[in-house]
């Protein structure tokens, strides 16, 4: 009698045979690609503990990088570099340590930086909406939109009418959502581009039930630019929803920040959406329309930095590193989310002991509380070594900051996590120049005058069930 027909006798060890070899698979992979010890034990375990989920977990979230084409976009000749490509080790840089910042970062990211640049900040959605409606609005030859939220509200319903409208009038227009994003409303705000024309595509499509893109489910597109006419850009970590207009009075009200940029640096703002459009949908982005010539518009120096598990791999995460061993002063940290891995901690309480003011904001109370209680597991980590952490009060504050020394600044979309730092595809940009920083300190003195400061009391203070919470959500924040 043929195996096939004794399923009773026979399922049972090859069941336990696919399970076996999912599971060594699963385990060489861990072992060769893991970099975190920790991860790579509770993946371990994880895989020989639970028959088959745990490969299939592991597929889904444990394998974080893919490979994407390289477009050569041929902007070299159109982009305007009016600050030599050595600038870390000129005289642009007026912080004389800095400028091995400088250094550091050009050999991280492989990309000059720009002089000439004008950035401004815009204060939640009040702000920023407008501006971006009003950029629209004003294009003539193209607009690049990326966001990770696009909600079929009534923000993102005025945002689809100044896209219909500039496609009408004949401008290029293209829209990137991140494919997760398009789920925090519904129906999808997909429909509504698609019914009025405006092309759009959802970055890294992934589910359950497609087993061929299971493995991208854990990799999102959290990158927020607008680019208008290749010349004007608005960036930041705000996405396109009513929540972020507080004077709307919204049910969740969220505190953000986004930035206009006006010179060369832009360019490279288009670079990444022509990399991540190229990627999503093959098609490449090139020409005046999108690169124009870009002349100087202010003072400040900037770079874009691109973070995400691909070839820009742990870029961000160096930089960040880099920033606090060069702090001789202070530095200062507007995070939605505080959950840094081992390494930063140490940075972060090296430069404190080293006499740098370390300040660290985050929210009282944070919109996602799980990834809530793993951070206050670590704040006494930070604490001990004189850190200073404050709590912001609501509503809810989702910027990210960072200032070092009066002098230099990171803005954008990342937070400080690992899902930032190791899943996400991230944009941010690294600025040069004390006006700027001074601008941002303000920016940064004025939440923290709306803050408490926690205490190293209150952080060992927390109740014994609090503190078993607290410290069960932390094992699991190498996966948030």
């Amino acid at each position: 009698m043929h195996w096939l027909d004794q399923p009773a006798q026979f399922w049972p060890q090859i069941a336990a045979t696919f399970d076996f070899l999912a599971a060594v698979l699963a385990s060489i992979h861990v072992l060769l690609h893991k970099r975190d010890t920790r991860a790579a034990i509770l993946w371990i375990a994880f895989v020989w503990m639970l028959p088959v989920l745990g490969a299939l977990l592991y597929l889904v979230f444990g394998v974080n990088r893919i490979r994407r084409r390289a477009v050569q976009l041929g902007v070299h000749n159109t982009i305007s570099r009016p600050v030599p490509e050595n600038l870390g080790e000129s005289e642009a840089v007026e912080a004389e340590h800095l400028k091995h910042l400088a250094r550091v970062v050009s050999r991280v990211v492989a990309r000059p930086l720009t002089g000439g640049n004008q950035i401004s900040p815009l204060v939640n959605g009040d702000a920023a909406f407008p501006a971006m409606l009003a950029a629209i609005e004003s294009a003539q030859k193209s607009v690049s939109l990326c966001t990770y939220i696009f909600d079929n509200d009534e923000a993102g319903g005025r945002f689809v009418s100044a896209l219909e409208r500039a496609v009408k009038r004949g401008v290029g227009v293209r829209v990137l959502i991140d494919a997760a994003g398009t789920r925090y409303s519904w129906p999808p705000i997909t429909r509504k581009l698609r019914q009025a024309n405006i092309p759009c595509a959802k970055f890294l499509p992934a589910s359950l039930f497609t087993p061929w893109r299971v493995a991208t489910i854990n990799l999102r597109n959290h990158r927020k630019s607008l680019v208008v006419d290749g010349a004007i850009a608005i960036t930041g970590g705000m996405n396109i929803r009513q929540g972020n207009v507080l004077a709307a009075s919204p049910k969740s009200p969220v505190q953000d920040l986004n930035f206009q940029v006006a010179g060369p640096v832009v360019a490279e703002l288009q670079v990444a959406f022509a990399n991540d459009w190229a990627f999503t949908t093959g098609e490449v982005l090139d020409g005046k329309a999108w690169f124009p010539e870009l002349s100087e518009a202010g003072e400040v120096i900037a770079r874009v930095i691109t973070d995400g598990p691909d070839a820009d791999f742990e870029k961000l995460r160096l930089t960040l590193l880099a920033a606090l061993a060069e702090a001789q002063s202070s530095v200062k940290i507007l995070t939605p989310y505080f959950l840094p891995d081992p390494t930063l901690i140490s940075a972060l309480t090296l430069a404190a002991l080293r006499g740098v003011r370390v300040d660290i904001i985050i929210p009282e109370k944070s919109n996602l509380p799980f990834v809530h209680w793993a951070s206050r597991a670590q704040w006494w980590q930070v604490l001990e070594h004189g850190c200073h952490l404050w709590l912001a009060a609501p509503p809810f504050d989702h910027s990210k900051l960072m200032v070092v020394d009066s002098h230099w600044v990171l803005l954008g979309s990342a937070n400080w996590d690992a899902r930032s730092l190791r899943l996400n595809f991230e944009l941010n940009v690294e600025c040069y120049g004390r006006g700027f920083a001074r601008e941002m300190e303000a920016v940064i003195a004025k939440k923290m005058a709306a803050a408490r400061e926690v205490t190293q009391a209150e952080a060992d203070g927390r109740s014994l069930p609090e503190k078993l919470r607290d410290a069960s959500a932390r094992l699991f924040s190498p996966y948030f």
